[in-house]
């Protein structure tokens, strides 16, 4: 419980890291799509004549975006070759986003749970430019913990 006149602690969106069951190059620029919703489920009872009541329905999660430097490293892409070829019976690995303070110690995570790939996107290469390559991967996942 937050104490009157104490400022919170803030923390700083690049201070992150991502942990993959199995994969240990797991470097990233980028995380989005850490989120969910829960449907509403309306429905009026006889007699009541004040509106409908609102009960929590089914949640979902939308995919989480991975995105980091392309390298050689082929964990990744090994791991979505795997959904594409159906080789699907070890797909699932859960991942966490760790939140680091301004030391780099964790100070708290989401870990989400029977992850699988179901998006892989190459870099876009342009001679033109000097930027870094790089690569999307998209992780469909069944639920979410803040710990």
């Amino acid at each position: 419980m937050p104490q009157p006149g104490k400022q919170p602690v803030y923390y700083r969106a690049f201070q992150f890291m991502v942990e993959i069951d199995g994969i240990s190059q797991a470097r990233f620029q980028e995380v989005s799509g850490m989120d969910s919703t829960t449907d509403v489920i309306e429905y009026r009872e006889g007699g009541d004549f004040l509106g409908n009541r609102k009960l929590p329905g089914q949640t979902k999660h939308s995919n989480l975006v991975l995105k980091r430097g392309f390298t050689d490293d082929a964990q990744l892409w090994n791991w979505y070759a795997q959904v594409m070829t159906g080789d699907t019976e070890k797909v699932r690995k859960n991942v966490s986003i760790v939140q680091l303070d301004m030391a780099g110690q964790e100070k708290f995570r989401w870990n989400l749970f029977q992850s699988f790939p179901v998006k892989y996107s190459g870099p876009a290469l342009n001679a033109k430019n000097n930027e870094l390559a790089i690569e999307t991967l998209e992780l469909a996942y069944e639920r979410l913990e803040r710990a």
